[in-house]
């Protein structure tokens, strides 16, 4: 149970988040490479244009039959997955809590004290969750990165509780 962390306090719906399981949700960000990539935000539509721009421009070059590339391509995600050091934007698990209206700001318990942010700053935290392909068992279970990247070589660590007030 020391995996599991809670989001309390002036919520609708108290929430448990299992870093555990975070692997194989799609919302993963790769640590190594998020804090250099530029924050370009595209709409929906120009994404999906995009998409399936690319995959007919592929179809048009290579035929419909799937080459034989993707293979490769498994194996090297699922080396990644065994490698990797991973996060995920903290936003979606405060929206899915349902602040109450007359709540501003989230207060971190980490095994050094508390640090309180407003909801605005920690909907850009980053919770990391993978070092080397491993969980973070020592002193996680998640590791908290400032969504500028500011605090990388030295994120907070030992996260026992989201508290909302």
């Amino acid at each position: 149970m020391e995996n599991i962390i809670p989001i309390t306090g002036k919520i609708n719906y108290q929430i448990t988040l299992d870093p555990g399981v975070w692997i194989f949700d799609d919302r993963k960000v790769d640590l190594d490479t998020y804090f250099q990539e530029t924050k370009a935000t595209e709409n929906e539509l120009e994404k999906y244009t995009k998409s399936v721009s690319k995959h007919w421009d592929r179809e048009i070059m290579e035929g419909a039959v799937f080459p034989p590339t993707l293979k490769t391509e498994r194996k090297f995600e699922k080396q990644k997955l065994m490698e990797g050091n991973f996060g995920i934007v903290f936003e979606p698990f405060i929206k899915n809590a349902e602040p109450q209206d007359e709540a501003t700001s989230l207060v971190i318990k980490h095994k050094d004290g508390e640090l309180e942010l407003s909801l605005e700053e920690a909907a850009k935290l980053i919770l990391g969750f993978s070092k080397n392909g491993k969980p973070l068992t020592e002193d996680g279970p998640v590791y908290i990165y400032y969504g500028d990247g500011s605090n990388q070589q030295d994120p907070i660590k030992g996260v026992k509780e989201f508290h909302i007030k």
